[in-house]
Protein backbone atom coordinates (compact mmCIF):
# COMPACT_ATOMS: atom_id res chain seq x y z
CA UNK A 1 0.00 0.00 0.00
CA UNK A 2 1.16 3.55 -1.05
CA UNK A 3 0.67 5.70 2.16
CA UNK A 4 0.51 9.15 2.12
CA UNK A 5 3.40 11.00 3.96
CA UNK A 6 1.44 14.03 6.21
CA UNK A 7 2.84 16.56 7.99
CA UNK A 8 0.65 17.88 10.77
CA UNK A 9 1.39 22.17 11.55
CA UNK A 10 0.33 23.32 14.74
CA UNK A 11 1.60 24.58 18.14
CA UNK A 12 0.56 21.80 20.55
CA UNK A 13 -2.82 21.68 20.82
CA UNK A 14 -5.48 20.63 17.99
CA UNK A 15 -2.42 19.26 15.99
CA UNK A 16 -1.80 16.60 18.48
CA UNK A 17 -5.29 15.89 18.85
CA UNK A 18 -6.25 16.14 14.75
CA UNK A 19 -3.69 13.01 15.12
CA UNK A 20 -5.24 11.38 17.53
CA UNK A 21 -8.83 11.82 16.15
CA UNK A 22 -7.70 10.84 12.22
CA UNK A 23 -4.52 9.72 11.67
CA UNK A 24 -3.27 7.69 14.57
CA UNK A 25 -4.45 3.94 13.67
CA UNK A 26 -5.17 4.70 9.97
CA UNK A 27 -2.51 2.58 8.10
CA UNK A 28 -2.70 4.45 5.04
CA UNK A 29 -1.09 7.91 6.57
CA UNK A 30 2.24 7.88 7.67
CA UNK A 31 2.59 11.53 9.59
CA UNK A 32 6.06 12.32 9.47
CA UNK A 33 6.43 15.39 11.64
CA UNK A 34 4.64 17.50 13.23
CA UNK A 35 5.77 21.76 12.99
CA UNK A 36 5.48 24.10 15.94
CA UNK A 37 4.57 27.68 15.69
CA UNK A 38 3.98 30.41 18.73
CA UNK A 39 5.02 27.98 21.86
CA UNK A 40 8.83 28.17 22.32
CA UNK A 41 11.07 25.80 22.79
CA UNK A 42 8.55 22.48 22.05
CA UNK A 43 10.29 21.94 18.62
CA UNK A 44 12.87 19.61 18.62
CA UNK A 45 10.88 16.75 20.80
CA UNK A 46 9.15 14.02 20.00
CA UNK A 47 5.46 13.34 20.20
CA UNK A 48 5.62 10.27 22.24
CA UNK A 49 5.16 6.86 21.10
CA UNK A 50 3.29 5.86 24.09
CA UNK A 51 0.55 8.39 22.89
CA UNK A 52 1.81 7.93 18.96
CA UNK A 53 0.42 4.50 18.98
CA UNK A 54 1.77 1.30 17.09
CA UNK A 55 2.09 2.50 13.91
CA UNK A 56 4.59 4.49 15.13
CA UNK A 57 6.84 3.17 17.54
CA UNK A 58 9.97 5.66 17.19
CA UNK A 59 7.88 8.50 18.14
CA UNK A 60 7.20 11.74 15.85
CA UNK A 61 9.72 14.52 15.51
CA UNK A 62 8.67 17.87 15.87
CA UNK A 63 10.19 20.51 14.01
CA UNK A 64 9.69 24.34 13.87
CA UNK A 65 7.18 25.80 11.57
CA UNK A 66 10.26 27.40 9.32
CA UNK A 67 11.59 24.44 8.70
CA UNK A 68 8.30 23.26 6.41
CA UNK A 69 9.34 23.90 2.82
CA UNK A 70 12.28 21.70 3.66
CA UNK A 71 10.80 19.41 5.35
CA UNK A 72 8.33 18.73 2.68
CA UNK A 73 11.15 17.95 0.27
CA UNK A 74 13.05 16.34 2.45
CA UNK A 75 10.14 13.56 3.81
CA UNK A 76 8.68 13.46 0.33
CA UNK A 77 5.13 15.11 1.98
CA UNK A 78 2.38 14.58 0.22
CA UNK A 79 -0.41 16.96 2.52
CA UNK A 80 0.03 19.32 4.95
CA UNK A 81 -2.94 19.60 7.53
CA UNK A 82 -3.29 22.68 9.29
CA UNK A 83 -3.94 22.21 12.78
CA UNK A 84 -3.88 25.64 15.16
CA UNK A 85 -5.90 28.60 15.77
CA UNK A 86 -6.21 32.41 16.05
CA UNK A 87 -4.61 33.03 12.74
CA UNK A 88 -6.35 36.02 10.26
CA UNK A 89 -6.98 34.24 6.72
CA UNK A 90 -4.11 36.24 5.01
CA UNK A 91 -1.57 34.11 7.25
CA UNK A 92 -3.46 31.04 6.69
CA UNK A 93 -3.37 31.45 3.44
CA UNK A 94 0.10 32.61 2.95
CA UNK A 95 1.07 28.69 4.93
CA UNK A 96 -0.86 27.40 2.44
CA UNK A 97 1.17 28.93 -0.42
CA UNK A 98 4.81 28.07 1.21
CA UNK A 99 2.58 24.25 1.61
CA UNK A 100 1.78 24.19 -2.18
CA UNK A 101 4.83 25.64 -3.55
CA UNK A 102 6.63 23.51 -2.21
CA UNK A 103 4.30 20.45 -4.09
CA UNK A 104 2.12 19.47 -1.00
CA UNK A 105 -1.39 19.84 -1.07
CA UNK A 106 -2.90 22.24 2.29
CA UNK A 107 -5.52 20.67 4.01
CA UNK A 108 -7.97 21.92 7.12
CA UNK A 109 -9.89 18.72 8.97
CA UNK A 110 -13.51 19.61 9.86
CA UNK A 111 -15.82 19.02 12.98
CA UNK A 112 -17.00 15.85 11.11
CA UNK A 113 -13.51 14.15 11.42
CA UNK A 114 -12.36 15.17 14.25
CA UNK A 115 -15.13 16.32 16.79
CA UNK A 116 -15.69 12.90 19.82
CA UNK A 117 -19.72 12.24 21.00
CA UNK A 118 -19.95 12.09 24.64
CA UNK A 119 -22.28 9.63 26.58
CA UNK A 120 -22.81 13.20 28.60
CA UNK A 121 -24.60 16.64 27.17
CA UNK A 122 -21.99 18.92 26.14
CA UNK A 123 -21.93 22.60 26.49
CA UNK A 124 -18.72 24.51 24.62
CA UNK A 125 -17.83 27.64 25.08
CA UNK A 126 -15.76 29.25 22.39
CA UNK A 127 -14.93 32.53 20.84
CA UNK A 128 -14.00 34.21 17.62
CA UNK A 129 -10.50 35.19 19.04
CA UNK A 130 -8.24 34.46 21.99
CA UNK A 131 -9.31 37.10 25.35
CA UNK A 132 -13.03 37.47 24.22
CA UNK A 133 -14.30 36.59 27.41
CA UNK A 134 -14.28 32.53 27.21
CA UNK A 135 -13.27 31.73 30.88
CA UNK A 136 -16.07 34.34 32.63
CA UNK A 137 -18.42 32.63 30.44
CA UNK A 138 -17.40 29.60 31.20
CA UNK A 139 -17.44 30.17 34.82
CA UNK A 140 -21.18 31.31 34.71
CA UNK A 141 -22.68 28.54 32.68
CA UNK A 142 -20.97 26.25 35.38
CA UNK A 143 -22.08 28.63 38.22
CA UNK A 144 -26.06 28.50 37.12
CA UNK A 145 -25.73 24.85 36.87
CA UNK A 146 -23.97 24.21 39.96
CA UNK A 147 -26.94 26.18 41.68
CA UNK A 148 -29.40 24.10 39.71
CA UNK A 149 -27.78 20.94 41.68
CA UNK A 150 -25.87 19.13 39.16
CA UNK A 151 -22.20 17.61 38.49
CA UNK A 152 -20.40 19.76 35.98
CA UNK A 153 -17.19 18.66 35.10
CA UNK A 154 -14.84 21.25 32.86
CA UNK A 155 -12.45 20.69 29.88
CA UNK A 156 -10.11 22.77 28.26
CA UNK A 157 -8.16 23.12 25.34
CA UNK A 158 -4.99 21.36 25.15
CA UNK A 159 -1.57 23.61 26.56
CA UNK A 160 0.82 20.43 26.84
CA UNK A 161 3.84 22.12 27.21
CA UNK A 162 5.86 19.62 29.14
CA UNK A 163 6.49 15.72 29.31
CA UNK A 164 3.73 14.47 26.71
CA UNK A 165 3.19 11.12 27.55
CA UNK A 166 2.95 12.20 32.00
CA UNK A 167 0.25 14.26 29.96
CA UNK A 168 -1.75 11.96 28.77
CA UNK A 169 -4.80 12.93 31.28
CA UNK A 170 -4.68 15.76 33.89
CA UNK A 171 -7.63 16.35 36.24
CA UNK A 172 -7.40 19.29 38.77
CA UNK A 173 -9.13 19.62 41.72
CA UNK A 174 -7.03 21.67 44.05
CA UNK A 175 -4.53 24.61 43.53
CA UNK A 176 -1.83 22.13 44.57
CA UNK A 177 -2.49 19.64 41.34
CA UNK A 178 -1.48 22.75 39.28
CA UNK A 179 2.03 22.40 41.01
CA UNK A 180 2.14 18.75 41.05
CA UNK A 181 1.86 18.71 37.45
CA UNK A 182 4.26 21.44 36.12
CA UNK A 183 1.58 24.24 34.61
CA UNK A 184 2.97 26.74 33.31
CA UNK A 185 1.60 30.43 33.67
CA UNK A 186 -0.98 30.13 30.64
CA UNK A 187 -1.93 26.59 32.10
CA UNK A 188 -2.42 27.89 35.42
CA UNK A 189 -4.64 31.00 34.40
CA UNK A 190 -7.08 28.91 32.89
CA UNK A 191 -6.91 26.39 35.36
CA UNK A 192 -6.76 27.96 38.87
CA UNK A 193 -10.40 30.05 37.99
CA UNK A 194 -12.10 26.31 38.49
CA UNK A 195 -10.01 24.90 40.81
CA UNK A 196 -10.73 27.75 43.84
CA UNK A 197 -14.31 27.60 42.80
CA UNK A 198 -14.32 24.13 44.08
CA UNK A 199 -15.31 22.49 40.21
CA UNK A 200 -13.14 19.63 38.58
CA UNK A 201 -11.28 20.94 35.40
CA UNK A 202 -9.74 18.20 33.04
CA UNK A 203 -7.10 18.59 30.59
CA UNK A 204 -4.03 17.23 28.67
CA UNK A 205 -3.07 15.56 25.26
CA UNK A 206 -5.73 12.42 24.53
CA UNK A 207 -9.09 14.01 24.44
CA UNK A 208 -10.94 11.24 24.13
CA UNK A 209 -8.94 9.33 27.34
CA UNK A 210 -9.98 12.69 28.77
CA UNK A 211 -13.50 12.87 27.56
CA UNK A 212 -13.58 9.04 29.31
CA UNK A 213 -12.10 9.93 32.25
CA UNK A 214 -14.68 13.19 32.76
CA UNK A 215 -17.91 11.37 32.20
CA UNK A 216 -16.71 8.98 35.06
CA UNK A 217 -15.27 10.97 37.16
CA UNK A 218 -14.93 9.95 41.06
CA UNK A 219 -17.26 13.28 42.04
CA UNK A 220 -19.89 12.52 39.45
CA UNK A 221 -20.96 14.48 36.77
CA UNK A 222 -23.98 14.96 34.90
CA UNK A 223 -22.84 17.68 32.23
CA UNK A 224 -19.67 18.31 30.37
CA UNK A 225 -18.28 21.91 29.70
CA UNK A 226 -15.98 22.33 26.83
CA UNK A 227 -13.75 25.18 28.08
CA UNK A 228 -12.12 26.37 24.55
CA UNK A 229 -8.79 27.88 23.67
CA UNK A 230 -7.60 30.62 21.49
CA UNK A 231 -10.61 30.60 18.59
CA UNK A 232 -10.69 27.04 18.12
CA UNK A 233 -13.92 25.09 17.83
CA UNK A 234 -14.95 22.44 20.03
CA UNK A 235 -13.14 18.76 20.35
CA UNK A 236 -16.52 17.26 21.67
CA UNK A 237 -19.60 17.39 19.74
CA UNK A 238 -21.74 20.17 21.33
CA UNK A 239 -25.62 20.26 22.39
CA UNK A 240 -25.45 23.61 23.11
CA UNK A 241 -22.56 25.50 21.32
CA UNK A 242 -21.76 29.34 22.95
CA UNK A 243 -19.60 31.68 20.77
CA UNK A 244 -18.27 34.71 22.71
CA UNK A 245 -17.80 38.12 20.61
CA UNK A 246 -15.21 40.98 21.07
CA UNK A 247 -16.56 44.73 19.66
CA UNK A 248 -12.97 45.64 20.68
CA UNK A 249 -12.30 43.34 17.45
CA UNK A 250 -15.40 43.94 15.18
CA UNK A 251 -14.96 42.31 12.33
CA UNK A 252 -12.67 39.66 12.82
CA UNK A 253 -15.42 36.96 13.56
CA UNK A 254 -15.36 37.02 9.93
CA UNK A 255 -11.48 37.10 9.02
CA UNK A 256 -9.85 34.80 11.11
CA UNK A 257 -9.86 31.05 11.59
CA UNK A 258 -11.19 29.24 12.78
CA UNK A 259 -12.79 31.86 14.95
CA UNK A 260 -15.19 31.75 11.94
CA UNK A 261 -16.35 28.10 12.33
CA UNK A 262 -17.27 28.90 16.08
CA UNK A 263 -18.79 31.86 14.79
CA UNK A 264 -21.22 30.27 12.53
CA UNK A 265 -22.20 27.00 14.08
CA UNK A 266 -23.07 28.93 17.61
CA UNK A 267 -26.44 28.52 18.92
CA UNK A 268 -25.91 31.23 21.46
CA UNK A 269 -23.50 34.15 20.15
CA UNK A 270 -22.52 36.59 23.38
CA UNK A 271 -20.98 40.15 22.82
CA UNK A 272 -18.81 40.51 25.40
CA UNK A 273 -17.22 44.03 26.65
CA UNK A 274 -20.10 46.42 25.89
CA UNK A 275 -19.50 48.66 28.82
CA UNK A 276 -16.14 49.41 27.63
CA UNK A 277 -16.78 49.14 23.72
CA UNK A 278 -18.11 51.83 21.26
CA UNK A 279 -21.86 51.79 19.97
CA UNK A 280 -20.41 51.78 16.52
CA UNK A 281 -18.45 48.75 17.23
CA UNK A 282 -21.08 46.70 18.65
CA UNK A 283 -23.70 47.42 16.09
CA UNK A 284 -20.79 46.11 13.59
CA UNK A 285 -20.99 42.43 15.51
CA UNK A 286 -24.42 42.56 16.05
CA UNK A 287 -25.35 42.92 12.11
CA UNK A 288 -22.66 40.53 11.53
CA UNK A 289 -24.61 37.81 13.54
CA UNK A 290 -27.88 38.76 12.07
CA UNK A 291 -26.69 38.36 8.79
CA UNK A 292 -25.04 35.08 8.88
CA UNK A 293 -25.86 33.53 11.66
CA UNK A 294 -29.57 34.46 11.67
CA UNK A 295 -30.67 31.66 14.10
CA UNK A 296 -28.48 31.86 16.94
CA UNK A 297 -29.86 34.03 20.06
CA UNK A 298 -27.64 36.67 20.89
CA UNK A 299 -27.01 37.72 24.19
CA UNK A 300 -25.18 41.73 25.28
CA UNK A 301 -23.47 41.48 28.47
CA UNK A 302 -20.28 43.65 30.27
CA UNK A 303 -17.41 42.57 31.35
CA UNK A 304 -17.65 43.57 35.07
CA UNK A 305 -14.33 44.15 36.84
CA UNK A 306 -13.48 44.53 40.38
CA UNK A 307 -10.17 44.66 42.32
CA UNK A 308 -8.51 43.73 46.13
CA UNK A 309 -7.10 47.16 46.75
CA UNK A 310 -8.18 50.23 45.01
CA UNK A 311 -6.25 52.55 46.52
CA UNK A 312 -2.92 51.43 45.17
CA UNK A 313 -4.56 52.21 41.82
CA UNK A 314 -5.66 55.93 42.59
CA UNK A 315 -3.18 58.95 41.57
CA UNK A 316 -0.34 56.56 41.40
CA UNK A 317 1.87 55.59 38.75
CA UNK A 318 1.12 51.65 37.60
CA UNK A 319 2.73 49.03 35.68
CA UNK A 320 0.24 46.57 33.99
CA UNK A 321 0.33 42.81 33.50
CA UNK A 322 -1.72 41.39 31.46
CA UNK A 323 -2.85 38.02 30.37
CA UNK A 324 0.14 36.65 27.60
CA UNK A 325 -1.84 35.30 24.68
CA UNK A 326 -4.65 37.60 24.56
CA UNK A 327 -1.95 40.60 23.94
CA UNK A 328 0.61 38.23 21.50
CA UNK A 329 -1.59 36.44 19.02
CA UNK A 330 -4.76 37.91 20.45
CA UNK A 331 -3.61 41.21 18.91
CA UNK A 332 -4.83 43.51 21.82
CA UNK A 333 -3.29 46.56 22.95
CA UNK A 334 -5.36 46.37 26.18
CA UNK A 335 -6.91 44.12 29.33
CA UNK A 336 -8.72 43.76 32.39
CA UNK A 337 -5.71 45.25 34.20
CA UNK A 338 -5.80 48.63 31.22
CA UNK A 339 -9.23 49.21 31.96
CA UNK A 340 -9.27 48.78 35.91
CA UNK A 341 -6.41 51.64 35.64
CA UNK A 342 -8.40 54.24 33.93
CA UNK A 343 -11.26 53.38 35.97
CA UNK A 344 -9.80 53.64 39.51
CA UNK A 345 -7.81 56.87 38.56
CA UNK A 346 -4.18 56.14 37.76
CA UNK A 347 -2.15 58.70 37.31
CA UNK A 348 0.20 56.95 34.90
CA UNK A 349 1.20 54.13 33.37
CA UNK A 350 4.40 52.76 33.12
CA UNK A 351 6.01 51.80 30.06
CA UNK A 352 7.38 48.18 30.54
CA UNK A 353 9.90 48.33 27.35
CA UNK A 354 12.93 50.16 29.13
CA UNK A 355 12.53 47.74 31.92
CA UNK A 356 12.53 44.48 29.96
CA UNK A 357 14.80 41.56 30.69
CA UNK A 358 15.94 38.65 28.13
CA UNK A 359 13.30 36.91 26.58
CA UNK A 360 10.68 39.73 26.99
CA UNK A 361 12.70 41.99 24.71
CA UNK A 362 11.84 39.47 22.40
CA UNK A 363 8.41 39.60 23.23
CA UNK A 364 8.35 42.90 22.51
CA UNK A 365 10.36 43.08 19.63
CA UNK A 366 7.85 40.09 17.61
CA UNK A 367 4.51 41.87 18.82
CA UNK A 368 5.30 45.81 18.39
CA UNK A 369 1.98 46.57 18.92
CA UNK A 370 2.53 45.90 22.55
CA UNK A 371 3.57 49.21 24.11
CA UNK A 372 2.25 50.60 27.12
CA UNK A 373 1.25 46.71 28.86
CA UNK A 374 3.48 43.75 30.20
CA UNK A 375 2.49 40.44 28.92
CA UNK A 376 2.97 37.45 31.45
CA UNK A 377 4.85 35.18 29.56
CA UNK A 378 5.22 32.32 31.21
CA UNK A 379 6.00 29.22 29.03
CA UNK A 380 8.81 28.21 31.15
CA UNK A 381 11.14 28.50 33.92
CA UNK A 382 13.34 30.89 31.87
CA UNK A 383 10.51 33.17 31.07
CA UNK A 384 9.02 33.26 34.44
CA UNK A 385 12.50 34.68 35.67
CA UNK A 386 12.65 37.65 33.16
CA UNK A 387 9.28 38.37 34.01
CA UNK A 388 9.84 38.75 37.52
CA UNK A 389 13.19 40.84 37.09
CA UNK A 390 11.26 43.31 34.37
CA UNK A 391 8.36 43.64 36.78
CA UNK A 392 11.15 44.69 39.95
CA UNK A 393 12.71 46.52 37.32
CA UNK A 394 10.07 48.85 37.15
CA UNK A 395 10.30 52.18 38.50
CA UNK A 396 6.57 52.07 39.58
CA UNK A 397 4.29 52.54 42.67
CA UNK A 398 2.06 49.60 42.32
CA UNK A 399 1.52 46.82 40.10
CA UNK A 400 -1.92 45.77 38.50
CA UNK A 401 -2.33 42.46 37.40
CA UNK A 402 -4.70 41.69 34.98
CA UNK A 403 -3.94 37.94 34.58
CA UNK A 404 -6.52 35.68 35.68
CA UNK A 405 -4.07 33.51 38.09
CA UNK A 406 -2.38 35.23 40.77
CA UNK A 407 1.12 35.93 39.63
CA UNK A 408 2.16 36.11 43.39
CA UNK A 409 2.09 32.29 43.96
CA UNK A 410 5.21 31.43 41.45
CA UNK A 411 6.96 34.70 41.43
CA UNK A 412 8.29 37.26 43.64
CA UNK A 413 7.18 40.57 43.33
CA UNK A 414 8.71 42.70 45.08
CA UNK A 415 6.04 45.92 44.62
CA UNK A 416 2.57 46.18 46.18
CA UNK A 417 0.19 44.67 43.85
CA UNK A 418 -3.58 44.66 43.19
CA UNK A 419 -5.46 41.53 41.26
CA UNK A 420 -8.30 42.48 38.83
CA UNK A 421 -10.92 40.12 38.72
CA UNK A 422 -13.35 40.09 35.86
CA UNK A 423 -17.05 38.44 35.46
CA UNK A 424 -19.53 38.23 32.69
CA UNK A 425 -22.93 39.92 33.39
CA UNK A 426 -25.65 39.77 31.24
CA UNK A 427 -27.86 43.00 30.38
CA UNK A 428 -30.44 41.53 28.08
CA UNK A 429 -32.69 38.94 27.62
CA UNK A 430 -32.64 36.26 26.98
CA UNK A 431 -29.97 35.70 29.05
CA UNK A 432 -27.63 32.66 30.10
CA UNK A 433 -30.29 31.59 32.90
CA UNK A 434 -33.11 31.41 30.32
CA UNK A 435 -30.87 29.03 27.63
CA UNK A 436 -29.80 26.92 30.64
CA UNK A 437 -33.19 26.39 31.85
CA UNK A 438 -34.30 25.04 28.37
CA UNK A 439 -31.06 23.35 28.34
CA UNK A 440 -31.52 21.22 31.38
CA UNK A 441 -35.03 20.61 31.15
CA UNK A 442 -34.30 19.10 27.42
CA UNK A 443 -32.13 16.84 28.36
CA UNK A 444 -34.09 15.81 31.91
CA UNK A 445 -31.73 16.66 34.15
CA UNK A 446 -33.82 18.39 36.69
CA UNK A 447 -32.66 17.32 40.08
Amino acid sequence: MNKKNIIIIGAAGRDFHNFNTYYRNKEEYNVVAFTAAQIPDIDGRKYPTELAGELYPEGIPIFPQEDLPKLIEELDVDECVFSYSDLNYQDVMSIGAIVNSAGASFTLLGPKHTMIDSKKPVISVAAVRTGTGKSQTSRKVIEILLEKGLKVVAIRHPMPYGDLAKQKVQRFATVEDLKKHKCTIEEMEEYEPHVIRGNIIYAGVDYEAILRAAEEDPDGCDVILWDGGNNDYSFYTPDLAINVLDPHRAGHELSYYPGEVCFRTADVSIINKIDSADQQSIDIVENNIKTHVPNSQIIKAESTISIDNPELIKGKRVLIVEDGPTLTHGEMKIGAGSVAAERYGATEIVDPRPYGVGSLIDTFKKYPHIDTVLPAMGYGEQQLKDLEATINNADCDAVIIGTPMDLNRVIDIKKPTTRVYYDLDEVTTPNLQNILDEFVEKHNLVK
